[in-house]
């Protein structure tokens, strides 16, 4: 749930580290080694070595003058980040990481909660959407949603109903997470996801997998679905391509900053998710 206010779990100041609970480095990939190789030869450049090499490129040779950096220091930065753009544009038109995928799965779960959030209360998943997204025609072209019954606080607040928009006669219908997770499942087995088709998650914030996803399933009794242990943050995608602070990268921001209008209901997981690919498409176009 991107943007929720503190009584949902702050989210918005969820740490800027973890991508998952349960995944390697996000920059264990050989070609950070050799960006980390690039650099420390940067380093030991002298100010002349770093003005003819920046010429080689045909890139800006001016010293320039930022806060608390000398003149090297600015000329070393704009050489690393020529040599790290080069080195992911190579690593992307060979097909790795992410440029290789056929699908992003977006995913916004809802929660129970209440105002003020009482020391100890437990979140639980009522609301699973996934929308997944054709990374080559940015389509949307299909989803799944599904609301799940609570089980250790099986009655809602009067603050969650009104914030999600999720009704206690909506979940006392529901199924239960661990039927809903292997509905799921079979959801994404039959687009062949993970077979014929790569994909990844795509959340916004970490919080959906490292925080709710574990709490639901210690509460269910459920192993931790291998699916979900690896993920992309669009937050970090976002302020990483644009440079901008992880303060500008609440959804509502996101969508303002790029020309578009959210739509649908705030705190609808399945809006949510279809607003978060949105912003993923933009991305990737």
């Amino acid at each position: 749930p991107q943007g929720k206010p503190q009584p949902c779990g702050n989210k918005e100041q969820e740490g800027a580290g973890e991508e998952s609970a349960a995944r390697p480095g996000a920059f264990s990939d050989p070609v950070y080694k050799e960006i980390a190789v690039t650099n420390g030869c940067i380093n030991r450049m002298s100010r002349d070595e770093l003005r003819r090499k920046l010429a080689e490129f045909k890139l800006d040779t001016r010293q320039g003058r930022a806060y608390h950096k000398t003149p090297r220091d600015v000329l070393k930065k704009r050489l690393k980040n020529h040599y790290k753009k080069q080195k992911l544009v190579q690593k992307e038109a060979a097909g790795d990481g992410g440029g290789g995928l056929d699908y992003l799965c977006v995913v916004d779960f809802e929660a129970t909660c209440e105002e003020g959030n009482p020391p100890g209360f437990v979140h639980e998943i009522i609301e699973f959407p996934v929308v997944l997204l054709n990374t080559r025609t940015l389509q949307i072209e299909d989803s799944f949603q599904q609301y799940v019954k609570p089980e250790i606080n099986p009655k809602l607040s009067a603050f969650c109903v009104g914030l999600t928009g999720i009704t206690q006669e909506v979940v006392d219908k529901a199924e239960p997470f661990p039927q809903v997770l292997q509905n799921v499942v079979d959801w994404m087995r039959a687009r062949e996801l993970g077979t014929k088709y790569s994909y990844c998650l795509l959340t916004d914030g970490s919080w959906d997998m490292s925080k709710f996803l574990n709490i639901q399933c210690r509460i269910s009794r459920i192993k931790y679905p291998s699916f979900a242990k690896r993920w992309i943050n669009i937050r970090k995608s976002y302020g990483n391509f644009y440079k901008v602070p992880r303060s500008h990268t609440k959804l509502t921001m996101m969508l303002e900053q790029l020309g578009l209008r959210y739509a649908g209901r705030p705190h609808s997981g399945l809006d949510d998710a279809r607003n978060i690919a949105g912003v993923a498409a933009r991305l990737l176009r």
